[in-house]
C-alpha cells in the first residue's frame, strides 16, 4: 500500500540478546518481529509464543492466521504490514512484569523512532496497557476510534487469539481493522525517504 526506503531498526544493529531484565534468565531468544520492517502499518501485540521461540520466526499459529485474516480482509497486503512485540523475549514462568515491560518498550519506542509507521495497531489487553501506559484500560472500551499515543496514530482491538477462541469477536476485529485502514488511506501514500 505504501512503499518506503528501508530503514536500520536495533535488531540490524547486532543486538541480538538483552540482559536488561530478567527475561533473559528465561532460556528465550530475542525476538524484534515478523515482516516488512519499514511497512506503514505497525502491528504490537504482547510478547513472542512457544513457536516463536522455538521457531525463531516471530508470529505463528492461530495468532499469525487471525491477524492475517483480519488485515487481508480490510484491504492490507503482506507488506503494509510488521509485527513486534512489547516483550522482546518469551516470559516462560512469573516475571516482574512492571520492570520488564518498561524495559523492553524502551526497544519498541526505538523501533517507532526508526520506522514513523503511519499508523499502529495495537492488540490485546496486555498490549494496550503497556503501550498507552495505563494499566486500567480494556480494549472493548478504547476499540472503534483513533487514539495518538505520543503522536502516534493508534487503532486497538482484541488479541488474535481472543478472536479465535470466541469467533464471535471476529466482527469487531475486522470493523477495527477497516477503521485502520481507512484512515491509512486518508493519509495517502507518502514519498520514499519522506514521513507524514
Amino acid at each position: 500500500m505504501t512503499n518506503r526506503e528501508p530503514v536500520i531498526l536495533l535488531e540490524d544493529i547486532g543486538l541480538e540478546s538483552c540482559q536488561q531484565c530478567e527475561l533473559h534468565k528465561h532460556g528465550s531468544r530475542v525476538i524484534w518481529g515478523e515482516g516488512n520492517p519499514s511497512a506503514p502499518v505497525f502491528v504490537i501485540l504482547d510478547n513472542p509464543g512457544a513457536r516463536e521461540d522455538k521457531e525463531g520466526t516471530p508470529f505463528l499459529c492461530g495468532t499469525r492466521e487471525t491477524l492475517q485474516r483480519g488485515a487481508y480482509e480490510a484491504g492490507l497486503d503482506s507488506e503494509s504490514l510488521y509485527v513486534t512485540y512489547i516483550l522482546k523475549c518469551r516470559p516462560r514462568r512469573a516475571y516482574d512484569k512492571p520492570s520488564a515491560r518498561a524495559t523492553c518498550i524502551s526497544y519498541l519506542w526505538g523501533q517507532l523512532e526508526a520506522v514513523q509507521p503511519d499508523i499502529i495497531m495495537c492488540l490485546g489487553n496486555v498490549a494496550c496497557q503497556a503501550f498507552f501506559q495505563d494499566p486500567t484500560i480494556e480494549v472493548k472500551n478504547i476499540r472503534e476510534r483513533i487514539h495518538y499515543v505520543a503522536d502516534y496514530m493508534t487503532v486497538a482491538s482484541y488479541h488474535p487469539l481472543a478472536v479465535r477462541r470466541r469467533p464471535v469477536l471476529y466482527r469487531a476485529f475486522l470493523q477495527d481493522w477497516k477503521l485502520l485502514v481507512d484512515q491509512l488511506e486518508l493519509i495517502g501514500p507518502r514519498p520514499p525517504g519522506q514521513s507524514h
